[in-house]
């Protein structure tokens, strides 16, 4: 069986600056430029069985507003009337209105578990499109980047089931054949997870091919991953061969259709299926019991006991075989049978004192009992690591740590996510990277015949990476660092939407209400400044902006190009120049 490749990331040491001194808050005015919207966007808010954590990370904080990475300043958003709204900037003091390029055939209203319409720009002259009741769009746009030559027609439309959101898409051109495959990601409940939220996430990988000229495009594979958090980051790969998830849980594929049954009824099976022995321990011996079949006597009992080694059979069924977790007294080990429908099995360790985690080594079919005394004991022992005061004795020389002390930008987040490539042929996981304490941050297009570039946090810092599929040894690559932006963004408690410009010439961060942080990289200054405490000139600056956008209603896109920050609220669309001559 192979193990995936445990990796990490490579950090590049001369992309940081251990000598950067923070943000200087600007007061240089922002252009700032409003559209209002002939219809509202169309916003579908959260149902009231959609109350996870998940459902607000998937669907409440979803991004209404769509960047085109093929064609520069062009965004796009789509409306109540089910229309697909389309902004060109070219000019900003000539701004015209956002025009229709395409409309949704379906009545959005009329589907009650709808959830938000979705789409994405799977290359310069396709898009993959979602209603949000279930049905996908594969649509050939012509050129976008020219009016002339752009045109929007449905080359494949299907209902594939729940509704889902799409989450990235590829388009893949080999010979005469042409194949455009997508992610989908639904939450879908779980009946069987009585303990945990009753939901499971489903990301579905759909592949639709056109085989030659004279064919139709029909749906080639279809494979579906399952975990139980939204992932931060998924995409395919650019040659299709694979796909990358960044998640808190990890995911796992699943067959599909017949095969899904069936393992739920195993599934379920084996939950209500009762253990097959239980056992206690103390610090000197072990005690075993086993249910009895009926009508059991002392000749339909097996038990053979060695130092290290256990086997119970039962009328000829082998009830308990395996290694022991350590050496027993076999001669010293007893057995016998209690009421007459259970086998009690006493064995004496050898290594008094230690505490077996499991009875015999890889086997789960039993079920160890602890009894009160023990937990007792246990918890009289870690007694003096725990104190019914916060801080009982602040003068002594190391007091204890006191979280309320700490700024909510100090602390990281107890959760551990994971970085994962999946391999399209076997379906199995090839490499995983554990991000322990390295916080997600967002995604963003640099090269978009690249994978998607994501951001982490490392330490203060915040660090942006490209995916290289094609690179085995090295698949990561550290391509830019936001210096102190993985502390600064901490403290921003009512921060919604968080991106970078595709040059990373600066970072931007929205709340959910009116205000925007521009965060830029450090840039030369035109006057001297010296550090007084190093005595030092300072040659860089690194400036934050801050702008404060004139509307009441809530955000529910944000984008980011080169020269501009594009900002969608449920009426008006808001243009920030953050490019500006100097």
């Amino acid at each position: 069986m192979e193990v995936a490749a445990n990796c990490s990331l490579r950090v590049k040491r001369p992309l940081l600056d251990p000598r950067f001194e923070g943000y200087k808050l600007s007061l240089e005015p922002l252009p700032c430029y409003q559209l209002e919207l002939d219809a509202a966007v169309a916003e579908v808010k959260l149902r009231d069985d959609q109350y996870t954590l998940e459902h607000m990370h998937a669907f409440g904080m979803y991004n209404y507003l769509h960047c085109d990475s093929w064609c520069q300043d062009s965004v796009y958003y789509i409306d109540n009337l089910g229309r697909m709204m389309n902004l060109k900037v070219m000019l900003d003091t000539a701004l015209g209105k956002p025009r229709e390029v395409f409309r949704l055939p379906a009545d959005l209203m009329a589907c009650d578990n709808r959830l938000c319409a979705s789409l994405h720009f799977t290359s310069s002259t396709w898009v993959t499109l979602s209603d949000g009741t279930g049905r996908l769009y594969l649509i050939e746009t012509g050129d976008r980047g020219n009016n002339a030559s752009e045109k929007w027609e449905i080359m494949f439309n299907e209902e594939l089931g729940d509704p889902f959101i799409i989450i990235h898409s590829i388009s893949l051109l080999k010979a005469e054949e042409h194949s455009v495959a997508a992610l989908l990601l639904r939450i879908e409940t779980e009946e069987l997870d009585s303990k945990g939220s009753g939901f499971h996430v489903s990301l579905e990988w759909v592949t639709i091919s056109k085989k030659n000229k004279d064919s139709k495009y029909e749906i080639a594979k279809r494979y579906s991953l399952r975990g139980k958090s939204v992932p931060h980051y998924a995409a395919v790969e650019p040659d299709g061969n694979g796909l990358m998830i960044i998640s808190y849980k990890s995911f796992t594929f699943v067959p599909v259709a017949q095969d899904v049954e069936e393992n739920k009824d195993e599934n379920m099976a084996e939950k209500i299926k009762e253990p097959l022995y239980y056992w206690q321990q103390t610090e000197d011996d072990l005690t075993v019991r086993v249910r009895l079949p009926e009508d059991s006597t002392k000749e339909d009992v097996q038990v053979q006991v060695v130092p290290d080694h256990v086997n119970v059979v039962l009328k000829g069924q082998r009830v308990l075989e395996g290694n022991l977790y350590s050496s027993v007294d076999h001669e010293s080990s007893t057995w016998i049978i209690k009421d007459n429908n259970s086998l009690e099995i006493s064995l004496i360790k050898k290594n008094e004192g230690l505490i077996w985690p499991e009875l015999v080594v890889g086997d789960k079919q039993g079920e160890f009992i602890r009894d009160s005394a023990q937990c007792a004991a246990i918890a009289e022992r870690l007694m003096h690591l725990t104190s019914e005061e916060l801080n009982p004795n602040p003068d002594k020389e190391k007091p204890p740590c006191n979280a309320q002390e700490l700024e909510e930008c100090d602390i990281f987040f107890e959760e551990s996510s994971s970085l994962s490539r999946f391999d399209g042929s076997t379906l199995k996981t090839t490499h995983v990277v554990n991000l322990g304490s390295n916080q997600y941050l967002f995604s963003v297009i640099v090269d978009p015949k690249e994978m998607p570039c994501f951001c982490l946090r490392h330490d203060v810092d915040a660090l942006l990476w490209q995916p290289y599929s094609s690179k085995r040894d090295d698949m990561w690559e550290h391509i830019a660092t936001f210096n102190a932006l993985g502390y600064v963004q901490a403290s921003k408690r009512d921060k919604k939407f968080f991106a970078c410009s595709p040059n990373y010439s600066y970072a931007a961060l929205c709340e959910c209400l009116r205000r925007v942080f521009i965060y830029r990289q450090p840039t030369p200054m035109s006057t001297v400044l010296y550090n007084r405490k190093e005595g030092r000139q300072i040659g860089q600056v690194a400036k934050q902006q801050v702008a404060s956008l004139e509307t009441n209603d809530p955000v529910l896109g944000f984008q980011a190009t080169n020269e501009r920050l594009f900002v969608l609220t449920t009426k008006n669309l808001f243009l920030i120049k953050v490019k500006t001559e100097n």
